[in-house]
């Protein structure tokens, strides 16, 4: 029987800086306000660099870390809500970038669920047999989206990107996914017009849904894993706000896992946060090899998704 593991990850982000005070000058906001109510104190943003770009480094580096040669790679999944080109995917333009030669590409889009959603269904792929190597990266230039002159989004969307093999193993490395939506709160996440979409929420009532609904599903997920809360290493949701996530991480009730709060100074890449916040964890060896962490990512549609994985 063929399982699976995350083998390596990577992640990439832009170089410019963009402060509190960059946007106080901006809009009507102050670091105060956007510290108080958001945690982030500062995010990246991309200026000359495209989704593709982004996904491509963090790909690169992912692969490298699994010293995967681009013919070994057999699917490539890009998550991502913010890409300009539609044909051809964001998927086929990082395959073909990095020399992969005839795996399938394809982008998904979940919102903010989109790694975590993207990272099962190459799992699923993988368990099959159909593949040795997936890559599965999230990828987001979310300042593209972005309403410049609105202090309750602007001060909240990041740019960037997070990538992870995941690799045939004999040892079962990822566990059963939790994934869902509620479609009749479809509109409190919107990113439309056809031409010139911009990002737009209700940001009292997603803060409601995520810290009083999703904690449920996360512990689902650790007990499909057959991992108890308390024996969680870390905790990886995705990093919409600091307070969103510290509130969600209380009612998981895992007392030695180590939370990422990453969106303190990379803000909220979406799709993005989720591989981008895991591959710090890693490369600063926060969690132990083969530690059990809980995934688990949740927004626009409105859905979620999450998953144990042993870290890489």
């Amino acid at each position: 029987m063929v399982m699976t593991r995350i083998s390596a990850v990577g992640y990439h982000q832009p170089e410019h800086v963009m402060t509190n005070d960059d946007l106080a000058g901006m809009v009507d906001t102050s670091d105060a306000w956007i510290r108080q109510r958001t945690g982030i104190t500062s995010r990246r943003i991309a200026r000359d660099e495209s989704v593709q770009d982004m996904a491509v480094t963090a790909a690169g580096k992912a692969m490298a870390a699994a010293g995967l040669a681009p013919d070994e790679i057999g699917q490539v999944i890009v998550a991502t809500c913010s890409a300009v080109d539609r044909v051809p995917s964001v998927a086929a333009q990082v395959a073909g970038r990095l020399g992969i030669p005839s795996a399938v590409a394809f982008d998904l889009n979940n919102g903010c669920a989109g790694f975590t959603t993207a990272l099962a269904t190459a799992e699923h792929g993988v368990r099959a047999g159909v593949v040795r190597h997936a890559l599965v990266i999230g990828a987001e230039k979310m300042s593209a989206v972005t309403d410049w002159t609105d202090r309750t989004t602007c001060v909240l969307l990041a740019d960037g990107a997070g990538a992870a093999v995941v690799s045939a193993s004999d040892e079962d490395g990822i566990g059963p996914v939790v994934w869902g939506s509620d479609p009749t709160r479809r509109d409190m996440v919107r990113m439309r017009d056809e031409w010139r979409p911009r990002f737009a929420q209700e940001g009292q009532s997603v803060f409601r849904w995520a810290t009083t609904e999703l904690a449920p599903f996360a512990r689902e997920a650790c007990a499909r894993a057959g991992v108890a809360p308390g024996e969680l290493a870390g905790i990886v949701t995705h990093q919409a706000n600091l307070r969103i996530i510290e509130a969600l991480a209380r009612a998981i009730d895992a007392p030695n896992a180590v939370v990422a709060r990453d969106v303190t100074v990379s803000g909220n890449t979406s799709a993005a946060s989720v591989p981008l916040a895991l591959a710090k964890l890693v490369e600063r060896r926060e969690v132990p090899v083969g530690a059990p962490v809980l995934l688990f990512a949740f927004g626009g549609g409105l859905a979620w998704a999450g998953q144990v994985v042993h870290c890489p």
